[in-house]
């Protein structure tokens, strides 16, 4: 499992790892699967692990009072799942996060996270995901206040369309803030066209 990872890190950043960096990235990264349904983290917990999925797909959720699921991320091959909030803060997480589909993950820890990014690489690497993530989340935050659902799906399905084969409709409907009947009127027109 760790080649994949070496492979996603070494794709990129500038300079790849060397053996040495390798064999901590190898001895930091510890392997775990998680069956589909199971629990990567519980709403209340303090996140101790991030995960880098090698295979499978996660998602995360909250659950609002009337019991109503809210998706916020789904996670598939080469991304990285969690609650970063609470994994950085050591603070009680807001959501779930669990496995869709059967998941092989390579997790880390906070401190091994804090001995990786004494590698140069890897600091690189951490800079180029929190400038995606804040570039994602700011066009996601805009699509969901200024365009209409079915420009919001487009997009989506546009942006992602392998997610549309592994998540079922009501979850991609719940995670672009729409019904699944809207969903699926969206896509019946879609269809027509």
């Amino acid at each position: 499992m760790h080649e994949t990872i070496i492979k996603y890190i070494n794709l990129h950043v500038t300079t790849p790892l060397n053996e040495s960096e390798v064999e901590l990235v190898k001895n930091i990264f510890v392997p775990r699967r998680i069956r589909k349904r199971q629990f990567f983290l519980q709403e209340g917990d303090v996140s101790k692990h991030m995960g880098f999925i090698v295979k499978g797909a996660m998602r995360k959720y909250s659950v609002d009072e009337k019991g109503v699921e809210h998706i916020v991320a789904f996670y598939i091959e080469n991304w990285w799942a969690g609650d970063r909030e609470s994994f950085t803060m050591l603070t009680p997480s807001d959501y779930n996060v669990d496995a869709w589909e059967d998941t092989d993950l390579l997790t880390l820890t906070k401190a091994g996270s804090v001995e990786l990014f004494s590698i140069p690489a890897l600091s690189e690497l951490a800079r180029k995901l929190d400038d995606n993530y804040s570039f994602a989340s700011q066009k996601r935050i805009n699509a969901a206040i200024s365009l209409p659902a079915y420009q919001r799906y487009n997009s989506f399905a546009k942006n992602h369309p392998e997610f549309l084969q592994r998540f079922p409709q009501h979850m991609i409907a719940s995670y672009l803030g729409i019904t699944k009947e809207t969903l699926s009127r969206i896509r019946a027109q879609a269809v027509r066209k």
